[in-house]
């Protein structure tokens, strides 16, 4: 059976923020069944509560950012992609700041810490958003798709101008060790052509060679390289990840994309929620031994754990 997850214990970290060059310290708390991931801005006096869900999202200009009564949380993606790709159904995040720390620009600082904390098991079964037609939102050359699919399957194209880049295509099944194997060391990724411009529009305060893979005109500027060949292209599925868990569900379909962003992301998501005749929601005890065809990747270490009583 797939149940939902939360941690054992709490998370403590700090960090720059990539955007507002502040250092920030955030904590990442344990939550009951049917809790989702839910941000507080524990700084202000008011302790705003954002749930990480999709009508919460009001902006996506380089990042996604969530906000409710004037409170903003911004750069979710990253976070939200290790959640994921931890199994981490349910959480309590407190941040103190309105960004969350950029670390080294990738998830894989988030999914070490989840586990070495380690999660467990809570007695609510997963619930499942199943895509049933197919969904497409274009802006010229840039174009993204959920179709049908038995289990969750990433395909995603990039093409840039640039030596290093070129053309790059990934498709990939998002299991757990998928994702810890494939995905979460992918770093974010920018041009030192437009940091200067990025900076006058308030953008990029904190980025460094520490916390991105920085590119001139030739060449990425790192000492240490690529940790992927293709490392580009699996960044963007990374923030894709996080991304499409604001739908607040696991996913069962395909989610095809070229030349994306966050922007076109959360109009796909949007169209789709809008659209409820061509999805469904299911919970995991249908779908359990392929009972509908449908293929749900199992858990770290769920085998050699009690099973918890559902209610």
């Amino acid at each position: 059976m797939h149940f939902q997850r939360t941690l054992k214990k709490a998370i403590a970290l700090e960090g720059l923020g990539l955007h507002t060059g502040r250092n920030i310290r955030m904590s990442i708390h344990p939550a009951p069944p049917e809790h989702g991931i839910v941000f507080v801005r524990s700084d202000l006096s008011r302790g705003v509560r954002i749930p990480a869900r999709l009508e919460f999202v009001v902006d996506t200009t380089l990042a996604t950012t969530l906000g409710r009564e004037g409170a903003v949380v911004s750069t979710v993606e990253h976070l939200m992609s290790a959640l994921f790709g931890t199994g981490v159904d349910n959480a309590l995040i407190e941040v103190e700041g309105p960004e969350i720390p950029i670390l080294d620009g990738s998830a894989a600082p988030f999914v070490r810490l989840i586990r070495s904390t380690g999660t467990v098991l809570q007695p609510r079964l997963r619930k499942y958003l199943v895509v049933q037609k197919p969904f497409n939102i274009s802006d010229g050359d840039r174009k993204v798709s959920l179709l049908p699919c038995p289990e969750f399957m990433i395909s995603f194209g990039i093409q840039f101008d640039h030596p290093a880049i070129g053309n790059q295509f990934l498709k990939v099944r998002l299991s757990e060790e998928d994702y810890d194997r494939e995905i979460s060391r992918a770093r974010t990724f920018g041009f030192l052509r437009d940091v200067e411009a990025m900076k006058a529009q308030g953008y990029a305060l904190g980025g460094s060679l520490e916390n991105a893979l920085v590119l001139d005109e030739k060449e990425v500027l790192n000492s240490g390289g690529l940790r992927y060949q293709d490392e580009f292209v699996r960044h963007k599925v990374l923030d894709s990840v996080g991304d499409l868990s604001l739908i607040g569900f696991r996913l069962l379909g395909h989610f095809v994309a070229h030349k994306a962003g966050h922007s076109l992301n959360h109009k796909l998501l949007k169209h789709l929620m809008d659209s409820p005749v061509g999805w469904k929601i299911m919970s995991a005890s249908k779908m359990e031994h392929g009972e509908e065809g449908y293929w749900l990747p199992p858990s770290h270490a769920e085998a050699s754990e009690r099973i918890p009583a559902t209610a």
